[in-house]
């Protein structure tokens, strides 16, 4: 599965208001709920913050990808937000995150790999220059999902 494919229109937010990253986590976890991705939102979020615990999610250019692991995930998933406005985020470049991509991850072995394969291709793609331009001017969520083509 490459990025693109990965990407469902349902679960991507164009120009976010949120504040910090609590809430940008909170609004996209709720569109994994929605969309049944994840059963239960307060366990997937506890999931989500005990892995920020363990180190930084955000990779650098504005970009964070937090994931959570665990019972509350029925089928692996992302959900992806742009921000109007950069949030606080802990990152390796100590800027913060306009730029989120959230990733539900199954207990299961093919989970885990699955999750792999698709974190390097959005590295890969989140590494490139234009593609975060586009993604940060993008208006709509064609524009984001074009951005990754």
């Amino acid at each position: 599965m490459n990025a693109v494919i990965a990407l469902d229109p349902r679960k991507i937010i164009v120009n976010s208001k949120s504040k910090n990253k609590k809430d940008v986590i909170k609004e996209l976890t709720h569109l994994f709920f929605k969309q049944g991705d994840v059963s239960n939102e307060d366990d997937f979020l506890s999931d989500v913050y005990e892995r920020e615990k363990e180190g930084p999610t955000g990779i650098g250019d504005l970009v964070a990808i937090p994931h959570g692991k665990g019972k509350s995930v029925v089928k692996p998933s992302i959900a992806l937000a742009t921000l109007s406005n950069e949030i606080p985020w802990e990152s390796l470049d100590d800027a913060g995150a306009r730029i989120v991509v959230l990733f539900a991850v199954t207990n299961d072995s093919e989970g885990s790999r699955e999750h792999l394969k698709l974190l390097s291709e959005f590295a890969k793609k989140l590494g490139n220059d234009n593609v975060l331009e586009k993604l940060t001017k993008a208006n709509t969520v064609s524009e984001i999902i074009s951005a990754f083509k």
